[in-house]
């Protein structure tokens, strides 16, 4: 089926501003009524779904996800990587183009789409590849790419050097009207560096990957979409610099967006280290109910803590949340990024960058930033809905209006859980957050009127907090 009346609960809703107790109905895949008029106008046998004390919300988006497929199933697939996007409560993820081979190509384009529509779990839209083969060295076809349905560019996993090829993508995009995502690393000055350059990776003998690496492209994309008048995205956004890069920006209307990570503002490099990090940054504990002995703790040289760009100092995770809660950062995003077991049980020096994500996001945003009273619930809905939906000029998403696709995410802020392995419906299992305890949980996702996954654990205790 794919109509559904959802009962009772806590509707958010920051595209209308709307925020109450309410009905919601949603007939042949589409929002029907929001309020009074939903169950009035519910035909009998439609399906009914108590949400009583729950929140809802338009379909969570994330806009950048390693699918893995093609070539590379042996970390993820399509079925795998949307399964576990439905357990985290998202109904549409942007999977990357850094495939084998990569998606730069209208027929890769159209296998990827193929898939997806046989296995996918939930919403799956393309990034196509900036440049062949990911390679940086000549452009793809973007007009074609834009014609075969990609909704942004991007050699995620790689940078663009070339500072006049990227000007020259810019330039095409602008034709297209396609969002251009960077993943923002100077080769020349990060070089073979694993882990942020700092006390800790002296401490640890690791090379150092200054935050100088990032913040040198943040600067050149904001010179480049200033000139060219393109839409530019910065991903994964990691260090203090490139955030007041893009606020400065972003007032003199620069067409420049920004996203962010959990992992970048939860985790710090000391983590790599085993030093305790479950702190906030005004010094409060991040768990204060809980015995420091029982927190789970990382040994040294985790190479699930390895990440493209790394964690970084707590100044740098507190600029993070600065740009979030100030508005300079629009959209959260996992990098889910999964590896087989064996390719992370290696040295820290040869171990792939990467963890996973999608399943632990919405916790992770909801105690960083909501239950520490950074955000407010509505202001981080919106950067899962709202915001990504108009990046990626998603028309029918982002919204519970009447005539919007009927994508909703169904959870609980108050839900206590601890995330364990055997719960992941990812192939692979490199996340540093197993063991963690989580405040925050899914509860259902709702795809085009259709549940596509319900939480079937019964309901653990809950914090109430009012807000």
């Amino acid at each position: 089926m794919n109509s559904l009346l959802l009962r009772g609960g806590r509707i958010v809703d920051p595209s209308q501003s709307f925020d109450a107790p309410a009905d919601l109905l949603i007939l042949n895949g589409k929002v029907a009524a929001l309020g009074d008029d939903a169950a009035r106008l519910a035909p009998p046998e439609v399906e009914r779904l108590d949400v009583a004390g729950l929140v809802v919300c338009p379909g969570l988006i994330d806009i950048h996800v390693h699918l893995r497929e093609p070539g590379q199933s042996s970390k993820e697939a399509i079925a795998t990587g949307t399964a576990a996007a439905a357990q985290g409560g998202f109904c549409t993820v942007v999977c990357m183009p850094n495939t084998t081979p990569a998606i730069d190509t209208p027929s890769t384009v159209a296998w990827v789409q193929q898939r997806a529509a046989q296995e996918g779990r939930v919403n799956v839209l393309v990034a196509g590849a900036i440049t062949k083969e990911i390679a940086g060295d000549e452009l793809a076809s973007i007009g074609s790419l834009k014609k075969a349905g990609v909704v942004a560019i991007t050699d995620d996993g790689h940078c663009i050097q070339n500072n006049d090829m990227m000007r020259r993508a810019l330039e095409y995009s602008t034709m297209f009207d396609l969002l251009v995502m960077d993943h923002c690393q100077d080769y020349s000055i990060v070089t073979d560096g694993v882990m942020h350059e700092g006390y800790t990776s002296t401490l640890l003998g690791l090379r150092g990957w200054p935050a100088e690496g990032e913040e040198l492209i943040v600067a050149r994309n904001i010179l480049l979409a200033e000139r060219t008048g393109a839409r530019v995205h910065c991903q994964h956004l990691s260090a203090a610099g490139s955030v007041q890069l893009l606020r400065e920006a972003r007032r003199r209307g620069v067409p420049i967006s920004g996203e962010a990570c959990p992992h970048h503002f939860t985790l710090t490099d000391a983590a790599i280290a085993g030093s305790d990090t479950f702190w906030a940054g005004d010094g409060k504990a991040l768990y204060p109910d809980v015995p420091a002995a029982s927190l789970p703790c990382w040994p040294n040289y985790d190479t699930n803590l390895k990440m493209n760009p790394p964690v970084r100092t707590a100044a740098d995770r507190e600029a993070i949340i600065e740009g979030l809660v100030d508005g300079t950062i629009e959209v959260i995003a996992s990098d889910h990024a999964p590896h087989c077991n064996y390719q992370k049980e290696v040295e820290f020096d040869v171990a792939p960058f990467g963890i996973t994500g999608l399943e632990t996001e919405l916790a992770l945003s909801l105690m960083r930033l909501v239950h520490s009273g950074r955000l407010s619930l509505a202001g981080l809905i919106e950067k899962f809905t709202v915001n990504p939906a108009r990046l990626l000029r998603l028309a029918h998403k982002g919204s519970l209006k009447p005539g919007m696709d009927g994508d909703v995410t169904v959870f609980d802020p108050d839900r206590e859980w601890v995330w364990e392995r055997s719960q992941t419906a990812s192939r692979s299992v490199n996340s540093p957050f197993y063991g963690w305890p989580l405040r925050g949980k899914a509860v259902a996702t709702v795809v085009a009127g259709k549940c596509v996954w319900r939480d079937s654990q019964p309901a653990a205790k809950r914090r109430k907090t009012g807000k």
